[in-house]
């Protein structure tokens, strides 16, 4: 049987569940276009305070963000969450490779029993209201901010998360616990949101490890929610680590299924360039040239998202990023994208050289027709 940090349950002795401050952030991030020039963004919300924070806690050293993004204050809205009007603050934090990253703080009422912050986290991570509040609030932004963005477009694809930041665990009478104090059937039921227990072995495939620095931290992580508990308010280093690798996977998922948009519309493309007789391969040039620019762009793309971050040590935080980005399928993503590009690559080369043969056929038959012709005007001549 599956050990317990507490009394056995069931017997009048059972200790009563652990009290929670916290709050519960959503986030949705978006892919509005090929670049943003931060530097321009710090202006342009120079009204909502814009700052660029870096990691400050021990062992952040080990983690290089060369250009860190811009984040921003966005002001309160009411969101109706389970028939309840809550209060919602909004943030958002916006990456030079393309990406803005809207966040909605949630505040739960203070000392809420466990089984109360799962039931408020369920409908806070399930709520429909959230789509149409996250809309207005990225219109608002791109209007601010759309001189910095170089190339703007509509991304398919977003991505959501959730963590559930626990600021204090208690006791009944007030006392301070340790996150320890929190069992994986308790965590479980916050991250997966299912109601009855769940087996052994499914928590250990749906829960990352327990990660803790200090005595009184400690994260967990799951593919679409997180929970972290840190006493310390303003040690907000894990849910910007995790921030950054949900950035980093939408850029790689948007680059994935502009590819997935490009390769079918390739064998028309030759086809159609293929179609009758054109001196020296001009449409296949056009092609060509197309087929270069976007391998070109992705190729960036994928590079510019990957260095935004880079982990020079296994430390805390770095083993925390890598284990989100395993969970993320990172690599899996990346493997696909470099496959694609492949594929297009490969296309590149057999029709350059095909556009090769076809000039140099080009070129046989206008030196045949010039041989011709000096033979007509030789014999006309005589």
């Amino acid at each position: 049987p599956a050990m317990s940090t507490t009394a056995p349950t069931g017997s009048a002795a059972a200790p009563a569940e652990p009290r929670v401050d916290g709050v519960a952030i959503v986030y949705r991030l978006y892919d509005v276009g090929y670049e943003i020039q931060l530097d321009r963004v710090a202006e342009l919300l120079a009204g909502s305070v814009p700052e660029r924070p870096r990691l400050v806690r021990g062992g952040a050293q080990a983690i290089h963000i060369p250009n860190p993004p811009v984040s921003a204050s966005l002001g309160g809205e009411t969101v109706v969450i389970a028939g309840v009007p809550r209060a919602v603050e909004f943030h958002a934090r916006v990456f030079d490779f393309g990406v803005v990253s809207l966040r909605a703080r949630l505040a739960a009422p203070p000392d809420l029993p466990w089984s109360g912050f799962v039931a408020l986290g369920t409908a806070v991570a399930a709520a429909p209201e959230w789509a149409e509040a996250f809309a207005r609030v990225r219109e608002r932004l791109l209007e601010r901010i759309a001189p910095a963005i170089e190339r703007r477009g509509e991304a398919p694809v977003t991505e959501d998360y959730v963590v559930f930041r626990v600021n204090r665990l208690a006791d009944a009478d007030g006392a301070r616990l340790p996150a320890e104090a929190l069992r994986d059937e308790d965590i479980a039921r916050l991250l997966v949101g299912e109601p009855r227990p769940l087996a052994a072995a499914t928590r250990r495939d749906l829960l990352s490890p327990r990660f803790s620095y200090f005595d009184d931290d400690l994260a967990v992580l799951t593919w679409n929610a997180a929970l972290v508990v840190e006493p310390a308010a303003d040690d907000t280093d894990v849910q910007y680590v995790l921030e950054f690798a949900n950035a980093q996977l939408l850029e790689l998922r948007f680059d994935d299924a502009m590819l997935d948009a490009e390769i079918p519309k390739l064998a028309a493309r030759v086809a159609e360039a293929r179609r009758g007789f054109h001196l020296l391969g001009g449409r296949f040039s056009r092609l060509l040239a197309d087929l270069h620019t976007r391998v070109a762009d992705v190729t960036e793309l994928v590079e510019r998202a990957e260095n935004s971050l880079k982990v020079t040590d296994d430390v805390f935080l770095a083993r925390i990023y890598a284990a989100a980005l395993e969970i993320f399928r990172g690599a899996t993503w990346r493997r696909g994208i470099d496959r694609k590009l492949a594929i297009l690559r490969d296309s590149y080369g057999m029709l350059e050289a095909e556009s090769q043969a076809r000039r140099s056929e080009a070129l046989e038959v206008i030196i045949i027709l010039l041989i011709a012709f000096e033979i007509a005007l030789t014999l006309l001549g005589h």
